[in-house]
């Protein structure tokens, strides 16, 4: 039999996780209190029934209920075997989300979002260390994320937590605060001065070409892959589950956004989860 507990953090997206499973054959309970996790994986195990995949979720819901998790935990390590899932997401995207749905987080109460957030981020600190896979749904779509689990419950492929994502930007409207490694491209000429050019984004084929004509920007292009590929390996080492990298320009929307684009492309190729976002593309587009 095949048991999966699946927790993380508030907002991250446990419900949408437990709603992939359940269309992949789990039986699924949601919020079921930790003191009981030994109780039911007994009578899962032990009924004879023809249940083979059980996903259970177990979240913050459970208030002080939740210091007994590891009790749970650890009789469960006796008798049966089980994998752990957990879903995660930067404090600053959990923010977004919470403001956006305009719900209150459970361990906030009279406080602000960011504090509850902080508060079950704490608690949840060796929940997450016991994990078996870490997945960062900060940058995911949630079709990604079905992907994801389908990638790791279905098809059985090796299970990689490092989840890219290439983050364009205008320095203008401020560096990203979340961003792991940040570059600056502002060395390179600037369509934005070329008359024809001025209306485009790095995502049109002249304003790429035009960017990618310069030996500048294939030099950067080679160094900064090599970079990333000694990095890449030596942070899933570390145990890093989300690096966001950030490629800036003056307004976000030629250079920065071309080479994005480029090493976007290119780390594609080798690994399987990146994303790419262009924060302020359409920024100056309302200016001009």
């Amino acid at each position: 039999m095949e048991f999966v507990i699946v927790t993380g953090m508030s907002g991250a997206g446990k419900s949408a996780a437990l709603k992939f499973l359940e269309d992949m054959g789990f039986f699924c309970v949601d919020n079921l209190p930790p003191l009981l996790i030994e109780k039911f994986a007994e009578a899962c195990f032990n009924s004879g029934s023809e249940i083979e995949k059980i996903a259970l979720g177990i979240d913050i819901r459970g208030g002080k209920l939740f210091d007994d998790f590891f009790v749970g935990l650890d009789k469960l390590d006796v008798d049966y075997g089980y994998k752990i899932l957990f879903l995660d997401a930067s404090d600053n995207v959990l923010l977004k989300r919470y403001k956006e749905s305009r719900r209150s987080h459970p361990l906030a109460k009279n406080d602000r979002i960011g504090i509850g957030i902080k508060r079950e981020r704490n608690l949840l600190e060796r929940v997450k260390k016991r994990a078996d896979y870490i997945i960062d749904t900060s940058y995911m779509l949630t079709r990604e994320l079905k992907e994801k689990i389908s990638d790791i419950f279905i098809d059985k492929q090796d299970f990689n937590s490092l989840v890219i994502t290439i983050l364009s930007f205008g320095f203008k409207y401020g560096i990203p605060e979340d961003a792991d490694l940040v570059f600056d491209v502002r060395f390179i000429a600037n369509p934005f001065y070329v008359p024809e050019l001025k209306c485009k984004t790095g995502k049109d084929k002249e304003v790429r070409d035009y960017v990618l004509s310069y030996d500048t920007s294939e030099k950067f292009l080679e160094k900064l892959t090599d970079m990333i590929d000694f990095l890449i390996p030596n942070y899933i080492l570390e145990g890093k589950n989300q690096l966001l990298i950030g490629i800036g320009c003056t307004g976000g929307k030629h250079r920065s956004v071309t080479l994005a684009e480029e090493l976007y492309k290119i780390l594609k190729q080798r690994q399987e989860s990146v994303n790419i976002k262009h924060r302020d593309i359409d920024n100056d587009a309302r200016r001009l």
